[in-house]
């Protein structure tokens, strides 16, 4: 199933929309799906104007086997700015909850920090390459996850978590971008990359610790996330996330993200915190 299939919604009445979860089999819907068809709902209730931020709650587990209904809130409409809140509903009860605030284009102060120094996504090997090199020395839960079809292609710079579980420094690179061509929606962009997001961010806790979420020592979920618009983009062409994490503490950990271009335009600003368990 194609990105733009995943993030399309079926509206079923004003302000309610309903839209369905590819993962066959999957113990629970991810992550990003849901914030970026909660995004697709709220973003077809405004005009004129591109969402500046997010900032979202994951309730409870979703149910991949059942459809989500989205039910949009129009909080307000002013002249520069509307806001949006999104409950997505499963089994009668809320499973996620957020705010979307929109702004029309204005000018105004540019600034902004400089892009990390990188290999460019064509020098770097592709998946299938990496699967080829090291899908028999990865363990079991990495090999099946490079195995599944994914409609965001993902190119790290540093393989070294995927291989051992030595500790190290709690920050990572990686390339990402939709698998096919989009249309020139803006709205389109802003949603994939919202799924995008969620892709590898919490990951970087884990490095601190040499830990891996298929290690069946370390189990998790996203507790909240919220994003940052900065300017626009193409989620079809590559863009570097680089993520670190402050912290970890009391079974939850930190983690940031920028957005950048391949030519060095910061686009996107993420923070997730996640829930991280391990048992012996």
């Amino acid at each position: 199933m194609s990105i733009e299939e995943i993030l399309d919604l079926e509206q079923l009445e004003m302000n309610l929309y309903r839209g369905l979860s590819p993962q066959v089999g999957w113990q629970r819907v991810f992550g990003g799906q849901v914030i970026g068809q909660a995004l697709v709902a709220a973003a077809r209730t405004v005009e004129g104007r591109g969402a500046h931020s997010l900032h979202a709650y994951f309730m409870r587990e979703g149910d991949p086997a059942v459809p989500i209904i989205y039910e949009v809130d129009r909080i307000r409409d002013g002249k520069s700015f509307a806001t949006r809140r999104v409950v997505a509903i499963q089994h009668g009860a809320a499973i996620f909850s957020m705010s979307v605030s929109f702004q029309v284009d204005e000018p105004g102060l540019d600034h902004q920090i400089e892009m990390p120094k990188v290999p460019p996504p064509e020098d770097l090997p592709s998946e299938a390459e990496l699967q080829a090199l090291y899908i028999d020395k990865a363990t079991e839960g990495v090999r099946k996850y490079w195995e599944r079809p994914r409609p965001i292609e993902l190119r790290p710079v540093d393989l070294r978590h995927f291989l051992s579980r030595d500790k190290l420094d709690p920050a990572q690179l990686v390339w990402v971008r939709a698998t096919g061509a989009l249309p020139d929606d803006p709205n389109i962009h802003r949603a994939v990359l919202a799924y995008a997001s969620d892709m590898t961010l919490l990951d970087t806790v884990l490095l601190r610790h040499g830990l891996s979420w298929a290690d069946g020592h370390t189990t998790g979920a996203s507790l909240d996330h919220a994003m940052w618009f900065h300017r626009p983009f193409r989620a079809d062409r590559w863009l570097l996330y680089a993520q670190d994490s402050p912290v970890a503490v009391g079974a939850r950990g930190l983690a940031r993200g920028e957005v950048f271009t391949a030519e060095g335009d910061l686009v996107v600003s993420v923070v997730q915190e996640g829930l991280i368990r391990t048992v012996p």
